[in-house]
């Protein structure tokens, strides 16, 4: 690993040095050096479109997908991509048969896209939506591990958690609960929005019977790149969103090919995870997790608040509670994040049980230091709002 991170390498991003970046989890950032690959990729497309597609396309994806694969454990024909996490999920639960009362399982703190993909999924087909309760702040794995086996019932017919919560970036005990799910005959989606570059991965280890991940927030690679894992055994009746020419042919033929899309950020991955271990890896992970909580105690601290959630439930993500007596709503937290932008800032802001809170993030460019910034401006901000 490298000696120095932080600012000593901040020069391998193009950000904006006046604006403070501790935001690296909502659409993460791609070094100049990836995006340098993804343009060779996009060069030798537009040299001879047709050719491209038609010979070199598929084959770049496969082999893509092979590194991406030994990336999460799994091998290569066991992953394919699709531009996000979001997409994904879609395309696994809208693969699945529900009956009128059958139940769809999920965690309180779950992505907002992906509880709107339960609720159209839940609409179409008479389905019940049943919640297990993430206990918030100070939440134990205890409490969700008992939370999750009270809400499954025998009409429990799939379970979607997240891998780490999108809104209060709280590392789950994904593999107790997809355990909890299986003993009693429930197969698993895991949103692993923000797992790939946060926490080490060996999926068929992890069990889920299926995975979907974005590799353009913690892995750094261009947007629009995320993946789909699906055990061998979970892919009879599994569908891409878009059906296109390779309906039938099988996991890899369908999802390979969905039309004609500029699929430079998917061959560009392989980049990325280069990069992402040139940097440290596993070691940058630990760092990150470090390095986020230690400032969001000192952001906490200085704000005479609280940390949202224990370390041993920390990523390269943690929430501190913000002061305010502004109700939990989402349209109380956009006006706290719009004075931070304005003030040269940006960090989101969620409301969570009875608060509203600051989600901090950790990445390689980060130091203690823009968090001591962020500490020093927030008075005057939340004064404003």
């Amino acid at each position: 690993m490298r000696n120095a991170l932080g600012a000593a390498v901040r020069h391998e991003w193009a950000l904006d040095p006046d604006f403070l970046t501790v935001n690296h989890g909502s659409f993460g950032a791609t070094p100049l050096a990836v995006l340098a690959e993804q343009e060779r990729w996009r060069k030798r497309m537009e040299a001879q479109p047709t050719r491209f597609f038609s010979q070199a396309a598929v084959p770049a994806i496969r082999d893509a997908a092979a590194v991406l694969g030994r990336f999460v454990g799994a091998a290569g024909e066991d992953v394919v991509f699709v531009p996000n996490a979001t997409t994904g999920c879609n395309a696994v639960l809208r693969s699945l048969r529900f009956e009128p009362d059958d139940e769809i399982l999920y965690a309180s703190h779950i992505y907002n896209a992906v509880r709107n993909t339960v609720i159209h999924v839940a609409a179409g087909t008479a389905a019940k939506m049943v919640v297990a309760e993430i206990p918030y702040p100070q939440p134990d794995n205890a409490t969700i591990l008992r939370n999750v086996e009270r809400a499954i019932t025998p009409r429990t017919k799939s379970a979607v958690f997240d891998h780490i919560t999108s809104p209060s970036g709280l590392v789950l005990p994904i593999a107790e609960m997809i355990g909890l799910c299986h003993a009693a005959g429930v197969p698993v989606l895991v949103d692993g929005a923000h797992g790939p570059g946060q926490v080490p991965l060996d999926l068929p280890k992890l069990g889920a019977d299926w995975y979907v991940g974005n590799c353009h927030k913690w892995l750094s690679a261009p947007k629009g790149s995320g993946f789909l894992y699906a055990r061998a055994d979970r892919r009879v009746g599994l569908h891409p969103v878009t059906i296109s020419h390779g309906y039938g042919d099988g996991f890899t033929a369908e999802f390979d090919w969905t039309g004609t899309v500029d699929p430079t950020a998917y061959l560009a991955v392989p980049a990325a995870i280069a990069f992402f271990e040139r940097l440290g890896g596993t070691a940058l992970m630990e760092r990150n997790r470090r390095l986020v909580a230690e400032a969001a105690g000192l952001v906490a601290g200085r704000l005479g608040t609280e940390v949202g959630g224990p370390f041993e439930m920390t990523g390269s993500m943690a929430m501190v509670r913000l002061p305010l007596g502004l109700k939990s709503e989402l349209a109380e937290s956009n006006k706290v994040r719009q004075a931070l932008r304005n003030a040269g800032a940006d960090s989101p802001v969620h409301p969570v049980a009875d608060g509203l809170w600051l989600r901090l993030s950790a990445y390689a460019y980060n130091e203690l230091g823009d968090y001591e910034r962020l500490a020093n401006l927030l008075p005057e901000v939340l004064k404003r709002v």
